[in-house]
């Protein structure tokens, strides 16, 4: 965003270059993550089930196949939902970013470029969490109605490429924060000269 209307702002904006004391991204970034990875993770659990029951009596522990699938289709629909706010979250903080802009990223990429990147890849991993979360409920609802199993291989697989999408992804966003400042508290308080000792306390 252009420096002269962030500079309009500043009387309101706190050390981290936000309104507000935590970043709200970072977080609701985390809460995305934990629930896609949980979703697809107990839908595999939920397909290797019967490998695995075994081990669940052995352990005294009374678990239903179906009780992994809702668990994966519940959290699927929960991820798709805060992903919204999350992407909304971020585009708002990215718009008040002021990032150096004599600094590279270790992929070679200003500040500039690894937001917009970013920005771009947040948007397509919104409407690939969507459209996984409308595979899962197609799944569900139709294709496993009166079936034991209610996920298909090629679902587990693109919801494993997803974490990975996921993960390249996320890095670009670390560097935003580590790297380039955006919204650090410490990076900004250090830029103004500030003492960290005295001013965090």
């Amino acid at each position: 965003m252009n420096s002269e209307l962030i500079d309009q702002l500043s009387a309101q904006l706190g050390a981290n270059g936000l309104p507000y004391t935590i970043p709200i991204h970072p977080n609701l970034v985390h809460l995305t993550l934990g629930l896609f990875i949980i979703g697809v993770t107990f839908d595999i659990v939920g397909v290797l089930f019967p490998f695995q029951k075994w081990v669940f009596k052995f352990l005294a522990i009374t678990v239903e196949r179906d009780n992994f699938f809702n668990v994966g289709w519940y959290n699927m629909l929960a991820s798709s939902i805060i992903t919204f706010f999350t992407v909304a979250a971020g585009f708002y903080e990215m718009m008040l970013a002021a990032p150096s802009p004599n600094v590279k990223s270790a992929w070679g990429l200003q500040a500039m470029e690894t937001m917009l990147w970013h920005g771009v890849g947040g948007v397509f991993l919104l409407a690939l969490i969507i459209g996984m979360t409308v595979w899962r409920g197609w799944q569900r609802f139709v294709w496993s109605k009166n079936a034991d199993r209610q996920v298909q291989s090629s679902y587990l697989l693109t919801g494993i490429t997803v974490m990975l999408i996921m993960f390249f992804h996320g890095t670009l966003g670390a560097q935003m924060a580590t790297e380039f400042g955006i919204h650090n508290t410490a990076d900004n308080l250090l830029r103004l000269g500030q003492d960290l000792n005295t001013t965090l306390k």
